[in-house]
């Protein structure tokens, strides 16, 4: 990456830093680590981000910041899976969303090869949009309105809303409930991260991984992840080269969870 687009992205962490999310002693650490973006030791920086997320202090802030970090160090994969996992925790911020959009550009990926599970997108929608709240509102309505139309004994304006909110409060149920069948994904975090055919590293190579590619997860042992990639070739990958997005990152030394 280019002087000038470190500079600009670095500029933003610098002019609008994001409001603290993290708990004491989580933001003390959480401003050290932007203090090391800021000075220019982005190893540091990354480092710390990923203590504070391995040990549960996540936040969309948090792997914002960290985007920035592996941006200004020209680690993008690394940079999109943190985008992508803070549009995990906040579906809703379009400033990720634009990031994301951008990122995925300079890594000259389409749309579909960061976003392979269609019921994934599903569920990030249904968390934007709160659809399990609706869901619940709904019913209640179908409920009360059920109930008026019975003390009534008849089915008149009260029959008709208990009908049409249980049929919207039945829809808006089912995304959330579709989107937990979605199977897992992992960014490609390396460029020319390699595809071997067993979960070790002395097994063959069968091909390599798209860096930023995000790729569906089929099984996992210990610290590799079973994967397709966006041509259907299928193979073992280390989870330092594949980062999955429903989990938070391993502390350093440690496998992830999942």
């Amino acid at each position: 990456m280019g002087v000038s687009a470190r500079a600009l992205l670095l500029g933003a962490l610098v002019a609008g830093p994001p409001p603290p999310l993290l708990a004491e002693p989580a933001d003390e650490r959480f401003r050290e680590a932007n203090e090391l973006v800021r000075s220019g030791d982005y190893p540091k920086a990354v480092s710390l981000y990923g203590e504070l997320a391995g040990s549960g202090h996540e936040s969309a802030s948090l792997y914002w910041n960290w985007a920035q970090a592996a941006t200004a160090r020209g680690a993008q994969g690394e940079a999109l899976w943190a985008l992508l996992r803070a549009r995990e925790l906040d579906p809703g911020d379009r400033a990720v969303v634009r990031d994301v959009d951008r990122l995925r550009e300079a890594l000259n990926l389409d749309p579909a090869e960061i976003a392979p599970a269609p019921l994934a997108t599903a569920g990030r929608m249904a968390r934007r949009y709160r659809l399990d709240l609706w869901a619940v509102a709904l019913l209640v309505l179908s409920l009360g309105a059920h109930v008026v139309a019975r003390a009534r004994s008849r089915t008149g304006w009260a029959g008709g809303v208990a009908g049409a909110a249980l049929c919207l409060g039945l829809l808006a149920a089912a995304v959330p409930l579709a989107a937990s069948f979605a199977r897992p994904t992992a960014t490609v975090v390396r460029r020319g991260a390699p595809l071997l055919d067993a979960a070790s590293p002395t097994a063959e190579t069968t091909g390599s991984l798209r860096e930023g590619e995000v790729v569906p997860v089929l099984e996992s042992s210990g610290a590799w992840l079973r994967v397709e990639d966006n041509a259907g070739a299928r193979g073992w990958a280390h989870v330092e080269d594949v980062r999955r997005l429903d989990t938070p990152p391993a502390q350093p030394g440690g496998i992830p969870p999942g």
